[in-house]
């Protein structure tokens, strides 16, 4: 008989990142007031780190789907996979032009487009999709908080969550 639910473990889990934030700031506040002065700047630089790894873990969490949906996305030296039943593909990181989350399709796609090959869709709850946080983040200009707010929206159109500078410049008409 497990000790912990299956529900709870999930929650942990998904939270990870932001409770160890949290036990490091604590810990850190506790140095930097309980303790004098001998551990001042280590418990000062301990809270502080923890409440930037409780920001980073917010995002993480709110970005992890449960990873039930169909096919597996794989992230390795900056080249996005994803190897689904139907479909598949790869795109190079350095050589995304366009990001997309496309709601129109059930679930929620990722519409990633390089040049001139074809877009690879990978679906927001494929596993392994939480690989994509870190890739994305990697992209000049990223906005995390643009992707994350566009994932939890109940509208069903396709929004360009990044765009590639050069790319978006071409756009631009003088007439």
């Amino acid at each position: 008989m497990p000790f912990i639910r299956p529900q709870a473990r999930e929650a942990l889990i998904r939270w990870r990142e932001a409770l160890v934030g949290g036990a490091a700031s604590a810990l850190g506040i506790w140095w930097v007031f309980g303790n004098g002065p001998l551990l001042l700047l280590p418990g000062a630089v301990l809270a502080i780190g923890g409440i930037a790894l409780i920001w980073i873990g917010f995002q993480r969490a709110r970005f992890r789907s449960a990873g039930e949906g169909p096919g597996t996305v794989q992230v390795d030296e900056g080249q996005i996979t994803y190897f689904g039943p139907l479909t598949g593909g790869a795109v190079a990181l350095r050589e995304l032009t366009h990001v997309t989350l496309d709601a129109t399709l059930f679930p929620s796609h990722w519409r990633l487009k390089q040049g001139g090959a074809s877009e690879l869709l990978v679906p927001v709850n494929a596993a392994g999709a939480e690989r994509l946080f870190d890739a994305f983040s990697t992209l000049p200009g990223f906005s995390m908080e643009h992707a994350l707010t566009a994932l939890r929206s109940d509208e069903k159109h396709s929004i360009v969550i990044w765009e590639e500078a050069q790319s978006r410049a071409a756009r631009v008409s003088l007439h």
